[in-house]
């Protein structure tokens, strides 16, 4: 039954506006936000407005949606969306970190492949940023009015890595400076960083009855606040740039008695403290810093005897299951990698995690996952990255053997970065 508006025009006017909402942003776009659970509804509230199923730009959404299924032998799955990007940015890094040279042709073709697909300078984020210039990398293969500051953050660090020569060094410098300048400025006030949006915390809003998993609201947490001090780290900043202040305080803050971090976008407390130790070693804090300490000291309460770590997707519903579950290969190059963060490359747990890792990898290079490691909404919906056990393990094996930098050492680096740390200093004023 349709509602009824004391003014009738007033309906029409949000109808109309709504409308010419969503058909700006299918523009360059694989679908509203790229991603399934928009394109279905652009789908109904499209046909709802009267298109018909004929119309082209019907058709050019169920292609989208089509672009998802999974076909095999007698079923017929859809995924949620692509994850190129975040993918190619991941597995640079593992690879210059397990010594693969820096100017190595798949590494410049991957850093090529990246630096043409990044969001434009207009999306939703301008709302709460609107003096905000450029823009930071997408997710998907072609989603530019959704740029995310988790793969931003990975983007650059990664890119951070590659040596390019020429006009492509430039235009390399030039896509970081500016995707740079843009994650600044999309930093909370309470010195932490969320994926889509700034100051989008009102708790009220998940309220809403029609509120989409209870998930209306996008806050700071901590697994992308340490991604960020790690993406700082590489472009030359330390633990005093303002910026890092910050970020380095909302990560104390939001460590939790125990002494572990909440993962809101990989499962759970393992992720959330890996990304923690890591980030803030990387940006200069001591590994003996109490709060680096007792990181460490969950991380080896929770390994398995069998070596390796675990944590269920239910440790979202309930937190006593923190840290436990059975052992699965990207989350023990989790507790492998935020040990070593905390210098304890030469400890009993991280020999034990590495054994685990080299005893169950495959004859061609990869792991076997069947647990869900990725995290869409907690407690309503997850996800399986296929890649999550052939680039972490690889990313940890190499940051053990030394082959690529220690975290300290964000110095150490063969090949040319993409801003120098004086150009980069002097030009942020966020």
């Amino acid at each position: 039954e349709r509602l009824h508006f004391p003014v009738p025009q007033v309906r029409s006017v949000a109808l109309e506006r709504a409308e010419r909402w969503i058909l700006e942003r299918l523009e360059e776009s694989d679908g509203l936000g790229a991603i399934f659970p928009p394109i279905v509804n652009t789908l109904l509230a499209l046909h709802a407005r009267g298109y018909p199923l004929d119309h082209p730009t019907i058709l050019h959404q169920v292609r989208e949606l089509e672009k998802l299924e999974i076909e095999e032998a007698e079923t017929l799955r859809v995924q949620p969306c692509f994850s190129p990007v975040w993918d190619t940015a991941y597995a640079i890094n593992a690879l210059v970190e397990s010594g693969l040279p820096a100017a190595h042709p798949a590494n410049r073709r991957a850093a090529r492949w990246l630096l043409e697909h990044r969001g434009g300078a207009r999306g939703d984020w301008k709302l709460k940023h609107p003096r905000g210039q450029g823009s930071g990398w997408y997710f998907e293969y072609a989603n530019p009015f959704y740029p995310d500051c988790d793969t931003t953050s990975q983007v650059l660090t990664s890119l951070s890595k590659i040596s390019l020569e020429g006009e492509e060094y430039t235009l390399c410098q030039k896509a970081v400076f500016e995707s740079h300048e843009w994650h600044l400025g999309m930093q909370n006030k309470d010195g932490g960083w969320a994926a889509f949006d700034r100051g989008c915390d009102k708790e009220i809003l998940t309220k809403v009855p029609f509120a989409d998993h209870n998930a209306m609201i996008d806050p700071s947490t901590a697994d992308l606040t340490a991604r960020g001090l790690e993406a700082l780290s590489e472009l030359g900043f330390g633990k005093d740039y303002p910026p890092a202040v910050r970020a380095i305080r909302f990560l104390r803050r939001a460590q939790e008695a125990d002494g572990a971090w909440y993962g809101r976008w990989g499962c759970n407390y393992l992720y959330g403290t890996y990304l923690a130790l890591w980030g803030l070693r990387k940006i200069g804090i001591d590994p003996a810093d109490p709060s680096m300490r007792r990181g460490a000291e969950w991380l080896r309460s929770c390994q398995n005897p069998d070596g390796g770590w675990g944590e269920t997707l239910a440790s979202y519903d309930d937190p006593t299951l923190k840290g436990k579950g059975r052992s699965t290969p990207s989350q023990t190059a989790w507790g492998v990698m935020g040990l070593i963060a905390a210098r304890e490359q030469e400890s009993e747990a991280v020999r034990r995690g590495i054994e685990f890792l080299l005893d169950r990898q495959c004859s061609d290079g990869s792991w076997i996952e069947e647990d869900w490691t990725g995290t869409g909404f907690p407690r309503v919906f997850y996800l399986r990255y296929h890649l999550y056990p052939i680039y972490f393990p690889l990313l940890a094996l190499g940051v053990y053997s030394g082959k690529g930098a220690r975290p300290h050492d964000s110095e150490a680096r063969s090949g040319k970065r993409p801003l120098e740390r004086t150009t980069l200093a002097g030009s942020a004023s966020t």
